[in-house]
Formats: structure tokens, sequence, C-alpha cells
């Protein structure tokens, strides 16, 4: 129960930017107040939600943030991935930034091993694939000078994204709460 603890306390901590983020911390400690196993999950969709930790490469030279073109989700997002079975959200960025991007985690020291951000999305594709992801979103320190080696079985390409670039996208073409997160970070 430590690692639940931990999770709980990083939810709790988390000051929400917006009415929508309130709602979403909300729903997230109703529901880990609800199951005994917030691991506990059978892909692609049962049971939902599943724990999810977003990391968003930040270059604070322009503001700009990395985002994947995600085969599965058919959309730019940060990358991420499901946290495993007692591991602490922290500990999944720092593994899913090696093996999705080749390169080891920094923190940003603003945000240290905390979550910036947090949703209760429902995933999108076919409905016997759909579940609810509850993401904590983290910052990392990055730049576009850094050398990246992408996962080709996951991502369609990677790209850099000024804020401008976020806002001005087809909404349907980058992940949805995207904008609110940058609105967060850059405040």
């Amino acid at each position: 129960m430590r690692v639940e603890a931990e999770i709980r306390g990083l939810v709790e901590a988390l000051t929400p930017v917006d009415e929508v983020e309130a709602r979403h911390r909300a729903e997230c400690l109703a529901w880990l107040a609800g199951t005994d196993d917030i691991f506990r999950r059978a892909k692609p969709r049962t049971p939902s939600p599943h724990l999810v930790a977003y990391f968003l490469l930040h270059d604070e030279a322009d503001g700009s943030v990395l985002l994947v073109d995600h085969r599965k989700a058919g959309m730019w997002l940060p990358s991420g991935g499901h946290v495993e079975p007692g591991e602490h959200p922290a500990e999944t960025v720092r593994r899913e930034v090696v093996e999705e991007l080749g390169v080891p985690a920094v923190f940003a020291p603003r945000f240290a091993e905390r979550p910036a951000f947090l949703t209760v999305t429902d995933t999108v594709g076919a409905p016997e694939d759909r579940h609810t992801d509850v993401s904590l979103w983290f910052v990392l320190s990055g730049g576009r000078d850094q050398k990246l080696i992408p996962d080709p079985g996951e991502f369609r390409g990677v790209r850099w994204w000024t804020p401008r670039e976020v806002t001005d996208a087809a909404p349907a073409t980058v992940e949805p709460h995207l904008g609110r997160m940058l609105a967060k970070l850059l405040a």
C-alpha cells in the first residue's frame, strides 16, 4: 500500500489550473479511494480506468514541447505509458522515456518528480478497445538539440511543437487537454 499512498499524495498535492482539472482530480481521488488495486488491468480495456504517466519534454528556451504522432491514438500527444503494478509513476516516466525516446529522464526542477497536471480521458479507437485513462503529466527538461531514438513501432513521428502551433492545430490532431497543460506550464 506504500506506493498507492504515494500516488494518492501526488494527486492530493496537485493544484488544479481550472474547473476541468479540479473535476478530474476529484474523480481520480474517488477512484483511488474506491479500489483496492489501482494497477489491475487486462488489455486492452478492462477494468477501467488505467493509470498512466505522461511526460512532456520541455525546451525552456522557446517553450516548445516534444510530441509523438502515436499510431494507436492517431494524434499528437506526449510520450508516456501505463504504470506497471507496484511502480511509482516517476519510475514509469524513467522507464518509458528510455523505451520510447532513447534518452534518460531529466525531471524539470520546477516540478521535480511530481506531476504538474492530471487528466481523466476516454481513449479513442474501436469500442471494444476503449477505456478511461487517469493520466499524471510530468515535465522533463529537454531541448531541440537532444538526440532522440524514437520507437517506430509506437510512433509515426516525433517533433517539437511551440505553444502557438499547439493552439493552431486542428483539435482532433492533438491530445485534447494539451493546450490547458501548456497554459499551466507557462503560467
